[in-house]
């Protein structure tokens, strides 16, 4: 029995004990760690590919012109023809039917105007051809007029078409939204079987027609996709380490 005058000892707090292993944050930090990986890879390969656009582009602006039919014998053969410089003649094509496609140029909306022109090669019997842009304020347009077969010489680069997803709007009899071929062909009546690449004209197809402006090329095109996987990679980072943090802390209870 313990004295009075005895110091009273009181007793140590038990210490809680350490709680279980956090399956659910484990699961969602995981997933979330995939996703931000996945982005940073996904910009790494649009790394890849804006260097190679960038690259063809400053080919092509360097390259003589060379004749359109044996490029697209070549093409026809199974070889990459993107971003080759060509020439060639197209008869009437001042006065084609065009088919307008939504464009933006310099931050100003308009429409790019595609017409077929004719070729004679081995395989392809016509190639579209895209004549330049026209802002939305010019509302006038070259008037076509199939009667009319003046030759015009058009010198450009080709370039494929576009593919679209479920954000992209179905194309109208008045306007369009993708570089397609296959089917702006069969709605211009052009010659088969099209080239399936886009003839991006450089050179002026309606020369007394200031409105349409030769633009084969994006004016500004940015290139920042090293930057945005870094980015991710370090958002993918700070979650592991916060993940860690988290975890470490709640097996020590």
């Amino acid at each position: 029995m313990a004295s009075a005058w005895e110091p009273q000892i009181e007793p140590r707090a038990a210490r809680p004990a350490a709680k279980g292993f956090p399956v659910g944050l484990t699961l969602a930090t995981v997933i979330a760690f995939a996703i931000l990986i996945g982005l940073g890879v996904w910009q790494l390969q649009r790394l890849k590919w804006k260097e190679a656009l960038l690259a063809g582009i400053a080919h092509a602006e360097a390259a003589p012109a060379v004749p359109l039919a044996p490029v697209l014998d070549a093409l026809a053969l199974g070889h990459n023809e993107e971003f080759v410089r060509v020439k060639v003649t197209c008869p009437g094509l001042a006065r084609a039917k065009a088919l307008e496609l939504y464009s933006l140029r310099e931050g100003q909306i308009g429409a790019r105007l595609i017409s077929a022109c004719p070729v004679v090669s081995g395989v392809y019997r016509s190639i579209l051809v895209d004549r330049g842009f026209i802002p939305d304020t010019v509302t006038a347009r070259p008037l076509p007029d199939p009667t009319i077969l003046d030759p015009v010489e058009v010198t450009g680069v080709l370039r494929p078409g576009e593919r679209g997803n479920f954000t992209t709007p179905p194309a109208t009899p008045t306007k369009w939204y993708l570089h397609d071929a296959r089917k702006m062909a069969a709605a211009l009546g052009a010659d088969q079987p099209v080239a399936p690449l886009f003839l991006m004209a450089e050179t002026s197809t309606n020369p007394d027609f200031k409105g349409l402006i030769p633009a084969p090329f994006p004016v500004d095109i940015p290139n920042r996709h090293l930057e945005y996987a870094l980015t991710w990679f370090g958002l993918a980072g700070a979650l592991a380490g916060v993940y860690g943090a988290a975890v470490f802390k709640r097996m020590r209870g």
